[in-house]
Formats: structure tokens, sequence, C-alpha cells
């Protein structure tokens, strides 16, 4: 039944070097500094690695909740969108609108995808990629095949980044270099057809890789139809002895989608699979460019530094109707992005520490953003209400340390700093505003990590992030001024290891915002009302436990279970009621588990699954509560030769109803989450 309302790569070599996304251990990684490194890795990926480490200092040996999925529990999932992908990840909230181009997104430490906060920071190959609003448009440019690892930071002790890295971050790393050849054809339900290829070329110093995905199908419900296509090339040369690596990596996507739009409670569950006829109009074009040059290498034995620029470009096109009492719209935005990142790290031998590396960055980026809204009657416009041409730039920096004063401890105290201007024109007034003086944005953060034995480590940490409006909201347009939202985070954990093959962790975690605001969706309100709302002050906090392991030859293992609350301790003074209730769209709990069998040399069957509990639907908490859900998941791959296989994919096996549901404004909408679907998958080796 549904659940619905009731009362109650390889990277540059220089910079690849100490990151490895594998379970077996760096050549040269004492057992100390293995307990002390507290990442937890799911799947296998290969990179090179290097006897010495070099390039900017890999996540998993700085911060404390990373986890890595690597390129095996990714490359053979075949998902309509690849933030799909993020379900097997522990801790994780996958919210899935399912509506043409804007199908979903991903979100953790108690925030939800919704779009109202978006609060992780999304990289792709360490390039910068989410909107103006903090959505994840350009993740839809990679699909599974092209995927080495995705590597997510979750807390607020990463000082790499500052805006929108709120609750944390992810870097999806792709393939580079190697010269296998990976192909892959999916036929599948709800009209599915899908093809993969992947090719490197390697010789001498140079490499080449390059990537075609296609993707059509007729999707679960009526009016869903999608068409995808992503196209992506990597070229990059290595200097003598591996002293330095520059390359350049080119992207682009573009996805034509039907809109199935948004049923009543009523309709979603006696007709999960219908379209409403109010919705026959509402489509979106979406495309995405990145472009991007990368540069990374060793001035001297003890100094390693890298550089990356970057264009990106986004521009969406979407025809909506949010319910049969609202207004279509036409909405486009077109975002132009150009930045540019450097590194330089310094690791000297010294006497008086076991190890001590320091690291400075520097990154800025300037956007050039255009956002419209008309009133349309079957996608034939009538009268424009938005017309927004406005620019957003950041400047920021930060230094780290790592110190163990002794092999056990180790010490990691950071600073940043963030500095945002920009300029807003309201081309159907002829208003301007200046962003708002939202100062230097300071960001003192520490991390501690202490290895009990070598099966355990206890760890802490603690940082502050920062929240500032998004669209206009960032500008002033009110004669007070407005300082940015501060969110101080803090951590605690234990990693463990009792057996060999076994392995876990367990942390508890808070953190708190100052002044947090939200978008105000503003779904049928004519005319749009934009802009945000202020939420007030507010509080997360939760446990998240994860297990994983090899119980037999040839079986791995895991489960991971996070338990949140996300709670406004101190309203805004027009919302009195909100005072400690809990904000809409926050499932109490996150669950993720699975199974890989190798039943035979040529037969793996496995099994995944997750959940989410319900959520509230507004932040009064009186309307009830939806969206929970419990799918599993089959699978089996056939090795028919050393280089074919055939794999089948079985999904929300139970056939389950489930959906996504939300409140704004005196409406609200229920998307129907897919029902029971096959796969079937040729994959090729060359």
């Amino acid at each position: 039944m549904l659940r619905f309302p009731s009362g109650a790569a390889r990277a540059p070599l220089a910079a690849a070097a100490a990151l490895v996304l594998s379970t077996t251990a760096h050549a040269q990684t004492s057992a100390a500094d293995a307990a002390g490194d507290s990442t937890l890795v799911l799947g296998t990926a290969t990179v090179n690695v290097t006897a010495k480490a070099l390039g900017p200092l890999p996540a998993r040996s700085v911060f404390s909740s990373v986890d890595i999925l690597g390129a095996s529990l990714l490359q053979d999932q075949h998902v309509d969108y690849s933030w799909e992908l993020l379900t097997r990840a522990p801790g994780v909230q996958v919210t899935q609108f399912k509506q043409g181009t804007d199908a979903g997104r991903f979100s953790f430490r108690g925030f939800n995808g919704e779009g109202r906060i978006n609060a992780v920071k999304l990289l792709i190959d360490g390039i910068p990629s989410n909107d103006n609003a903090g959505g994840m448009p350009f993740l839809d440019a990679v699909f599974p095949l092209d995927i080495e690892a995705i590597e997510i930071v979750r807390g607020t002790n990463d000082p790499r980044y500052g805006l929108h890295n709120i609750a944390g971050n992810a870097n999806v790393r792709t393939r580079i270099g190697g010269n296998e050849g990976r192909a892959s054809v999916t036929v599948g339900s709800f009209g599915t057809r899908e093809l993969q290829l992947a090719k490197g070329l390697e010789s001498g110093a140079w490499s080449q890789n390059y990537f075609i995905g296609w993707r059509d199908s007729d999707g679960y419900r009526d009016h869903a139809e999608a068409k995808k296509l992503a196209l992506a090339g990597k070229w990059f040369y290595t200097g003598a002895n591996g002293a330095w690596r520059a390359g350049v990596i080119a992207r682009h996507y573009r996805n034509r989608a039907l809109e199935s739009g948004y049923l009543t409670r009523e309709q979603a569950e006696a007709a999960p699979r219908s379209s409403p006829a109010y919705a026959q109009d509402d489509r979106g074009e979406r495309d995405t460019t990145q472009l991007s040059a990368h540069v990374d290498g060793s001035l001297t034995p003890a100094v390693s530094w890298s550089t990356k620029l970057y264009v990106n470009h986004y521009e969406n096109r979407r025809w909506v109707r949010f319910s049969a009492a609202g207004v279509q719209q036409e909405r486009y935005n077109d975002e132009r992005q150009r930045g540019a990142i450097g590194t330089l790290t310094w690791r000297p031998t010294v006497s008086w520490a076991h190890e001590f590396t320091l690291e400075g960055g520097l990154d800025a980026q300037w956007q050039d953003n255009i956002g419209q809204r008309w009133r349309t009657v079957q996608r034939v416009r009538s009268s424009q209400f938005r017309d927004w041409d406005f620019d957003l730039d950041t400047r920021g920096g930060y230094v780290q340390a790592v110190i163990r004063p002794v092999a056990a401890l180790k010490i990691v105290p950071a600073l940043r700093l963030d500095k945002i201007s920009g300029h807003f024109n309201n081309r159907l007034t002829g208003e301007a505003y200046d962003v708002y003086d939202y100062g230097l944005v300071k960001q003192p953060k520490i991390s501690v990590a202490y290895t009990v034995s070598p099966q355990a480590s206890v760890y802490a940490n603690w940082g502050r992030s920062f929240q500032i409006g998004t669209g206009i909201d960032a500008y002033r347009t009110q004669t007070r001024n407005l300082s940015p939202s501060i969110n101080d985070g803090w951590e605690a954990g234990l990693k463990f290891s009792p057996l060999a093959g076994l392995e876990g962790r367990v942390a508890y975690w808070e953190q708190r915002a100052s002044g947090e605001v939200a978008r105000v969706l503003g779904v049928d309100g004519l005319p749009d009302p934009g802009g945000q709302g202020n939420v007030g002050r507010t509080l997360r906090k939760g446990i998240d436990l994860q297990l994983q392991g090899r119980p037999t030859a040839g079986t791995t293992a895991w489960v991971a279970w996070s338990h949140q609350l996300a709670r406004i301790t101190e309203p805004d003074p027009s919302a009195p009621t909100t005072r400690g209730q809990q904000i809409e769209n926050v499932p109490r709990y996150l669950a993720t588990a699975g199974v890989d069998w190798q039943v035979l040399p040529q037969l793996k069957l496995s099994a995944w699954a997750n959940a989410q509990g319900d959520y509230y639907l507004e932040r009064s908490n009186t309307l009830g509560q939806a969206g929970g859900y419990a799918l599993l998941n089959l699978g089996a791959t056939w090795q028919l030769t050393p280089a074919t296989s055939l794999n089948l994919q079985l999904k929300n096996v139970t056939d389950r109803q489930y959906v996504y549901a939300w409140y704004d404004s005196g409406s609200s909408g229920y998307s129907p989450g897919d029902g029971r679907s096959a796969y079937l998958s040729l994959d090729l080796r060359f």
C-alpha cells in the first residue's frame, strides 16, 4: 500500500597518487595509518598509485565520514538518471520527482532534495557542478559506465569548497586513461532502450578517453517519454618521469522529456501509472556542457600543485502545470559559469612529527544567469512575469594542515574564507540590486583521529559552513542587510575492524543553522512569488551505522542505517506554530543493504535494498506524513566468455507502491515511483 498522509580513473597522475579507490590498502600504509583512516569503501576501482604521496590531499586521508562507491558497484547499473546510483550509498536520501528533465536529486545529513535547500556541493572530476540554486543538472551527463568512483564527504569539516557545501560534498570521478573498451546494450521495462560505449586509448605519454551514452524510455507512467544523449572526451599528456600531467575534458548532454504531472492522493493510489489531463502539454528540454583544463605536477619532491580552469553552461526550458487549478508556466534558465581552482601542497620531512603536510587553495567562480517565466496555454505564451538577469561571483581560499605528532594521532586544523559579490537586474521593472554585504565568511574547522589499536580508531570533528540566498534572494531588495546563515556542525565516531574482512563505522552528528532560508517554490501562485522564506534557527542531528564485510570467499555484504532528525528550534516570527516541528520532506531514517555472491566462476548473484521512513509535508506537521518505502532489487550476471556477459536486473521486485509527495501554499501533489521492472544487458569488453 502507498504511505499517504494520516493524522499522526584514474585522475591526473600527480593528483591521483595518494588516492586508492579499492579495499586493498596502499602498499606503504601501516596498520596505524589504516585504522586512522575512517573512510569506508563499497566496491572496487582501480587507479594508479606511486610509492610517494603527491598532489592535493585526498579526502579519504583527511576527513572523517567519507564513503567511496567504487566502479564495480556502479558500472553495471542501468538507471534513468545517475543520481539514482546514490540509492546504494549509506546515509543518502534520493528524492525522485520523476517529472521530465527535473527528475530528482540526492542529499544527506538531514537535508532533503526538494530544491528548497540544496545543501550538497557536487563536483565532476573535481569541477564544481551545481547550478545557481545548488541543483545538480550536470550530473545527468555522466552515465554509469563512465564512472570510476563517487566520493562522498559528509559533514562541515571539509574546507576545500565554500558555496553549496552546507552539509558536505560529492565528487564523481570518471574513467581517465587505460586502453580498455567497454560497451553495454540494454532493453527493459517501460520501453527502455540504452547504449553505453566507453573506450580508452593510451600510448606513451598520451591518453584519450571517449564515451557515448544514449537512453530512450517511455517511462513507468503515461506521458513520461524521455530521450537522452551524452557525449564525453578526455585528452591527457604526461610529462617526463610523471612529474606533471595536463589535459582537457569535454562533456555535453541533452534531454528531451515529457512530464507525467502530479496526481492527487486518491489518483496516485487508484491509478499510479496515469497522467492527469492538465499535464498533457507539459515537457522539458535540457542541455548541459562542461569544458575543463587540468594541470597537475610537482615543483620539488616536497611541493605539488594542481590547477583547474572550467566553463559550464546549463540551459533548461520547461513547460509545467502543477495542478488542475493552476496555470501552465514556461520556465527558462540559462546559466553560464567560469571558474578557476588552484592548490599548493607541501609535504616536508620534519623531525618533530611523524607526518606534516600543509595545503592551501584558492578558487573563484563567475556566474552569468538568466531566469525567465511566462504564463502559457498549451505552450503558447500569454504574458511574462519574470525576467531576471544576474551575476554572482564567489572567491574563496583555504589552508589546512595534517599534523601527526605520533603515529596514532592525526590532527587536521583548517580555515576557509569566502567573499560573495554580484549584481541583479529585473528587466521587467528596471530595478537593479547589488548582492547583500555578506562580508568575509569565516569558516574554521578541525578534525582529530586517534588509533586505539590496529582494529579500531576514534575520530571527532567540528566545522562551520554557510548558506546564502539563491536567485533574487542573494540581492539587496530590502533596506536592511542580511547575513549568511551559519551552520556549525560536529561529529564523533568510531571505525572498527574486529575481524579480518569485516569493518564498520558508527557516528553521532549535529548541525545547527543560525538563520536557515528556503526557496518558496510557488508552484501555482501567479504572479510567481519567487524568492525564499525564512525558516529560522534549525537543528539537525543523527546517528549513522555502517557495517560491511566478506563473510565467505566470493561474497561481499553491507548494511547501513541512518537515524536523523531535522527540527526548527526558533521559527520565523510569522510562523510561530512551526516551533519545535520537523522540517518537511526529511525522513526519520534511511537504510541500505546488499550482498554480492559469486556462486560459480561464471555466475554472480546480487541483492540490494534501500528504504526510508515517512516525512511530514509541511513545517507545522499537521497534514500527516508520506514518502516511506522499502524496495528490493535482484541481479544476476552470467559470464559468457572472458569478454562478454549477460546482466539481468529486477527492480522493485515486490512491486511496492510508493510516492514522492509535496505540499506548498495550499497545493499538494503525488508522483508515484516506478513499479516492478526488468532489464537485460549484454556487456562487452574489448
